[in-house]
């Protein structure tokens, strides 16, 4: 009996580890991903069609501004961001701020911030959404708006993507098709980078984590203090920096300004670099340094920018 068709890879790199390894010969790859969302979620205010409801406190209100989640998520670049910040800067870590669009273009501060702090700031997207029902030319304008405001803001374009959650099926097409993209991370399947091909053109995978995750302290996620999420994330870091001297691991540790930053919490983060950072053979990076360094170790050609082949003027009004 013949397998399955399927365009599913249920094997990866089983049998067959990659010979890559980090700069300075580094056990684990260690990514830390500030997500930006603030200013971006579903809001009746910035003329959406509905209001976020995701939040610590899972409450809906339809037909009217929703101040109380408005103000929930003003929390994450208020207060949020400045403990986040201090807490990076403190350990020597440079992150990826996964930004959306709308969220940069409310705040390009804080971009400039970022940047001035040696951080990448990387696409989320245009609003906080998912693009799974969007049709070909709804998607191709959320990215091109999404790479301008970033490019705005920053000062460059954003060189990464990651949708939140479900993508379409066409939305790693399009980012090739794009130009100016070097990595997406719209994947959760791996703990280390591959490459994925689309009409002559190559992108890096940089698989993402639900788990090491401050999501978590979510209704239903598992953490409540924050030596929970110190735990669990330590756990994963010491497994995968076992295996890495043997073979390339990555860790993935994704934050959220409105959530780690709390007062409660931020200190787990901080505990949790501290004890990464102690030990040897570790290399924090931003994404962007990973995929290069991924591509140059497999003898893939450097990596060089396109113009984007699909431009759009945004309207950030």
């Amino acid at each position: 009996m013949t397998g399955a068709v399927t365009d599913r890879d249920f094997r990866g790199f089983h049998g067959a580890e990659p010979a890559v390894r980090w700069p300075h010969d580094a056990r684990l790859a260690v990514s830390i991903v500030v997500n930006v969302e603030e200013g971006a979620e579903l809001s009746l205010a910035a003329g959406d069609e509905a209001n976020e409801f995701v939040y610590e406190a899972i409450e809906r209100v339809d037909g009217e501004r929703d101040l109380c989640m408005e103000s929930h998520y003003e929390y994450g670049t208020r207060r949020g961001w400045q403990r986040i910040r201090e807490a990076l800067a403190a350990h020597g870590v440079r992150a990826t701020l996964n930004a959306c669009g709308r969220a940069l273009a409310v705040s390009p501060w804080l971009a400039a911030e970022a940047v001035a702090d040696g951080h990448e700031v990387s696409a989320h997207g245009w609003r906080w959404e998912r693009h799974v029902h969007m049709d070909e030319p709804a998607e191709r304008r959320a990215i091109s708006r999404t790479v301008a405001a970033i490019a705005a803001a920053a000062g460059t374009p954003p060189v990464g993507w990651h949708t939140r959650s479900a993508t379409s099926p066409r939305t790693r097409r399009l980012l090739m098709e794009h130009g100016g993209f070097l990595y997406d991370s719209n994947a959760y399947n791996d703990d280390c980078p591959y490459v994925v091909t689309h009409g002559g053109r190559d992108l890096v995978v940089l698989p993402y984590a639900f788990d090491t995750n401050d999501m978590r302290f979510q209704p239903g996620g598992g953490f409540v203090h924050g030596d929970d999420f110190v735990r669990y994330c330590a756990a994963a870091f010491e497994r995968l920096y076992v295996e890495g001297s043997a073979a390339p691991r990555m860790l993935s540790i994704g934050l959220h300004l409105r959530i780690i930053g709390r007062p409660a919490r931020i200190g787990a983060l901080e505990a949790l670099l501290a004890r990464m950072a102690a030990r040897p053979g570790v290399w924090f990076a931003r994404r962007d340094e990973i995929a290069a360094v991924w591509r140059a170790g497999l003898g893939l050609p450097a990596w060089q920018p396109r113009p984007a082949e699909s431009a759009f003027a945004p309207d950030f009004a």
